[in-house]
């Protein structure tokens, strides 16, 4: 069992910048890959940025490349989402997941990760 804790969120003006944070717990050592996705209402979730755990390689949808940067701290077993740039279209509920074993070309499915953080709200509104 892994669990995942989000913390971060909030309400910001179009080009502002947020940080999420994202703190797992219990069989750490058995994850392969760490991924954001986001969910507005009425919406799919989607995939947001992925990093696979203790190698450090990244991928980013493209509709927030260049913007966002995922890191991991391995040794406080957290992972981190910097959000710069950010515009009404960002605003959604943003989650953590973690998936048991690392992942090759679907980490951007959702049905691809094992464990789920509860979500935290992001709003951009000016």
């Amino acid at each position: 069992q892994v669990q995942l804790v989000e913390t971060g969120g909030g309400s910001v003006r179009p080009g502002g910048s947020l940080r999420l944070s994202c703190s797992a717990s219990g069989r750490t050592g058995s994850i392969g890959t760490m991924g954001w996705f986001r969910q507005s209402p009425g919406k799919e979730r989607e995939f947001v940025a992925a990093i696979w755990w203790t190698r450090g390689n990244v991928r980013y949808a493209d509709s927030v490349r260049g913007r966002f940067t995922i890191s991991e701290d391995n040794a406080k077993n957290t992972v981190d989402l910097q959000m710069n740039f950010l515009n009404p279209r960002d605003t959604a509920v943003y989650y953590c997941a973690a998936s048991m074993g690392s992942l090759s070309n679907t980490y951007a499915s959702e049905y691809r990760y094992d464990y789920w953080g509860q979500g935290t709200q992001v709003t951009v509104s000016s």
